[in-house]
């Protein structure tokens, strides 16, 4: 089998989907060639009810009446099948310009899906896109791949989540992953909340014509685009998150010590633009709005039974074997696109050494460029497929016509 699959002239491909982002590239290369975002919108026709779709960053931005923004994800699963198929056709036609059944391809998948959700994915694959072969892995074990190690805490941060996953020799102790609702949808949330109580509208750049520069702190003065169409909630919603997101990663800072007022209001404040023209200075709302991250007790209006970040982590490891603990604290690796936010790392690590218990040495594992951190899992997908050892573990076409779906559960641990 490994003459099939795994020459230089057909190229594997690793697909990673996720709550944010769709990675999907070429395995061999360092990083995925397209990242489509999860968000699509769905236009449906009021008098023949078909539906179209628009997928990818351009088609997404465009102003359409009644757009509706839908995300096929949830929870870290593939939950709408049918907007699912839509963007990986996309994929395909638009993005790799390949036929499908030209290449076997790898699928990164949460570390808890459900055996039904596997068996769709595995049916989908091989009926619909006709491909030679197939293999699903737990984006955790390919994170742990990507950072060269087999077993060791993955700490995954992303949009919608935040988990701690134990690996131990490439397999998963389903028994100890501990999730936490906080992630980067949580911070723009929070900074959302925030800026509405300092009276500050949310402005798209679809709306705006032009512009006209104020003084710092003074109101926007922009004048709106004629003809626009009334857009959906959930359409002008999203529009509005994309504009808070860049503030956040543009602007929020990580404390390295636990959030202290005396110490953040003597560090000096930095100035933001909106694109609506509005400027101001921020300072302590920089540190304040991510200190929830590492202590939930920060969060407004919720009652914080949350984990933080380093409170994933222990009550993860201390789920698991007393002889495995070592061995998870001294590699505990971090991934996903939360983690970017400047002084994250430095931050955890701190938390960390101070809850990692005498007797065990600790040690963060992370990704010094930002692409491998947030890609971490279609990394170790790229790996993981390219390797001369894996091409006799893939499920072949043969193979499922002749056991069908089942196959998933016994060669995909």
């Amino acid at each position: 089998m490994s003459g099939v699959y795994g020459g230089d002239e057909v190229g594997a491909l690793v697909f990673d989907p996720g709550c944010s982002s769709l990675r999907v590239g070429y395995a061999g290369e360092d990083n995925p060639k397209f990242d489509i975002p999860a968000h699509v919108g769905v236009v449906e026709d009021p008098d023949t009810s078909e539906k179209k779709y628009f997928i990818d960053t351009v088609h997404l931005n465009v102003p359409r009446k009644n757009c509706e923004v839908v995300n096929y994800m949830k929870d870290g699963m593939i939950e709408d099948w049918t907007v699912f198929e839509k963007v990986l056709d996309y994929a395909y036609e638009k993005c790799i310009k390949s036929e499908s059944q030209y290449h076997p391809i790898v699928f990164s998948e949460a570390s808890w899906n459900g055996r039904g959700k596997r068996e769709r994915l595995c049916e989908l694959v091989f009926e619909k896109y006709q491909v030679p072969a197939f293999f699903l892995v737990k984006s955790a074990v390919l994170s742990a791949f990507a950072n060269g190690r087999s077993t060791g805490l993955v700490l995954d941060s992303g949009a919608t989540h935040t988990s701690a996953v134990p690996v131990h020799d490439g397999y998963v102790l389903q028994h100890a992953i501990i999730k936490s609702p906080l992630g980067g949808d949580f911070l723009v949330n929070q900074a959302l909340n925030f800026l509405k109580e300092t009276d500050l509208e949310i402005t798209p750049p679809y709306m705006i014509a032009d512009k006209t520069a104020v003084k710092e702190g003074d109101k926007a003065k922009w004048t709106k685009k004629s003809n626009l169409p009334e857009p959906t909630q959930s359409w002008l919603t999203y529009q509005q998150k994309e504009v808070v997101k860049d503030f956040t990663n543009t602007m929020l800072h990580c404390s390295e010590t636990p959030y202290d007022f005396e110490t953040i209001v003597n560090i000096p404040t930095e100035p933001y633009e909106f694109p609506n023209g509005y400027n101001n200075e921020f300072g302590i709302e920089r540190y304040k709005i991510t200190e929830a991250l590492f202590d939930p007790s920060y969060i407004k209006g919720v009652s914080s039974t949350m984990l933080g970040m380093s409170h994933v982590v222990s009550t993860s490891i201390g789920l698991c074997d007393i002889d495995l603990r070592p061995s998870l604290y001294s590699g505990v690796v971090v991934t996903g696109g939360n983690t970017l936010l400047t002084g994250f790392i430095e931050r955890l690590n701190r938390d960390l050494s101070s809850r990692t218990p005498p007797n065990m040495k600790f040690k963060l594992i992370a990704a010094s460029e930002s692409a491998a951190r947030r890609f971490g899992a279609w990394n170790g997908g790229s790996i993981l497929a390219s390797l001369g050892s894996f091409q006799q573990m893939w499920i072949s076409k043969q193979e499922y016509e002749e056991a069908g779906k089942s196959q998933i559960d016994r060669k995909c641990p």
